[in-house]
């Protein structure tokens, strides 16, 4: 039996729009930096040049919607945009010490 939801619709919020797709972005950077696994292949696939992509795409659509935010949400954005950031460049640093 499938439950009904009875709330009503609401129109598609952007800022909710462009949270969803930063958050999948930012999954795409772990992967890209090599600490998570691929999400289609399963192994451990870094890529940095893309990783950077989607670093840059995390902290750009966040700059849009941040300031919709409640300030412990704002807060959480940010320290997801800085540690994706510091996560970043300590693996570009490890890559050139090897």
């Amino acid at each position: 039996m499938s439950e009904s939801n009875d709330a009503p619709k609401q129109p598609l919020d952007v800022y909710d729009f462009l949270a969803l797709m930063a958050n999948e972005a930012a999954t795409i950077a772990w992967q890209k930096m090599g600490l998570q696994p691929d999400m289609v292949t399963g192994q451990i696939a870094p890529n940095l040049d893309q990783a950077r992509v989607a670093v840059d795409v995390v902290a750009y659509l966040a700059s849009q919607f941040e300031g919709q935010l409640e300030a412990d949400d704002r807060r959480n954005v940010q320290a997801l945009v800085r540690d994706l950031r510091l996560n970043y460049v300590q693996k570009v640093k490890e890559k050139q010490e090897s």
